[in-house]
């Protein structure tokens, strides 16, 4: 019950009630004019919005009420409802994701941190219950991966991942040496929504650069004996992604325009935050300048979240996908 309230009270935090009320007595004054309905489009507009935030009104008095009466069953149907509208308002927060993640400088120690974190974020899904596949898998030499992309085809994804993005860290007894030194490994996961609308990003086709080789797997094992897998290069940004999951070329050519058009995507994202935000004290893109959490398992156990201060000493099950409450709390920051 704690939690439930807990979160109905971030949610009345986040709303300003004034300025809706404030918003609806101007759009019912403006029916009332005479000329109000001459523009039907946008008098049928207006009276759309009119009709939301009453919704939003309603919601907040009703949200308050249930405060009161300790509601649960109330209250947790109606926080769900609320958290989806006010945490998923991006274009894309209700549709699927592309997951990337990136093994940092440290050799074997690295990539197997990144091992670690595409099994946490692979327990993560199926807890979810969220279909995903790999599309790019890049292992290796010793152990783990140098860098896996992944493509988690569920409702929300995006919306639910996004604020994963930046850079994971791991201070843990080395496993690969001897003496059992205490070692620091970083590694980088990446979050992009798949942008469905071609307006939205323009691709040029002067501007593709294509590449087609063949498919290998652990220890240069081929998988495939034609060239199916694909490299794509955007040439006036430099971005170059490649798709190698699937065995026919046509599907790794698709991916590879959804990757890359995220890329694109998220690139002017970012540069609209930028200036948006530059007056608050700078924007930090989710780059590896920009640390967000950090896994620490000797001398102590700690998963520390650095953006939310959210924290547990519970590093097997968070390394086994128990991850929601750090995506929540960032949620709820957001």
């Amino acid at each position: 019950m704690n939690d439930i309230l807990d979160r109905a009270r971030k949610i009345l935090e986040k709303i300003d009630v004034d300025d809706k009320k404030y918003s609806a007595s101007q759009i019912e004054v403006e029916s009332t004019n005479a000329d109000f309905w001459k523009n039907q489009e946008l008098a049928t507009s207006k009276m759309k919005q009119l009709a939301k935030l009453q919704a939003d009104i309603n919601d907040y008095e009703l949200l308050s009420d249930l405060i009161k009466k300790q509601d649960e069953k109330g209250l947790s149907d109606l926080v769900k409802k609320l958290e989806n509208l006010l945490y998923f308002q991006g274009s894309y927060d209700k549709g699927p994701a592309i997951v990337s993640i990136h093994s940092g400088q440290g050799g074997v120690e690295a990539m197997d941190w990144a091992n670690m974190l595409y099994r946490m974020y692979c327990r993560y899904f199926e807890k979810k219950s969220w279909a995903f596949e790999v599309v790019e898998e890049n292992p290796g030499e010793e152990a783990g991966i140098k860098s896996v992309t992944i493509s988690v085809n569920a409702g929300f994804a995006y919306g639910y991942l996004k604020h994963e993005a930046g850079v994971h860290r791991l201070v843990r007894q080395s496993p690969f040496n001897a003496d059992k030194l205490r070692q620091t490994s970083f590694a980088l996961v990446e979050v992009l929504p798949i942008v469905q609308e071609e307006n939205e990003v323009e691709l040029k086709d002067d501007d593709l650069e294509w590449d087609f080789f063949r498919s290998g797997g652990h220890g240069g094992q081929n998988v495939n004996k034609v060239a199916t897998a694909v490299r794509l290069k955007h040439k006036p940004t430099g971005i170059t992604v490649t798709a190698s999951g699937e065995r026919y070329q046509g599907k790794n050519r698709e991916y590879a325009l959804k990757m890359l058009r995220a890329k694109l995507w998220l690139i002017f994202e970012e540069e609209k935050k930028k200036q948006e935000e530059s007056f608050k004290g700078g924007y930090k893109t989710p780059g590896w300048g920009n640390q967000i959490r950090s896994y620490v398992l000797h001398p102590y156990k700690m998963v520390k979240d650095l953006r939310t201060g959210f924290e547990t000493s519970n590093t097997e099950a968070v390394l086994d996908g128990e991850i929601d409450q750090f995506i929540e709390e960032e949620l709820r920051l957001s």
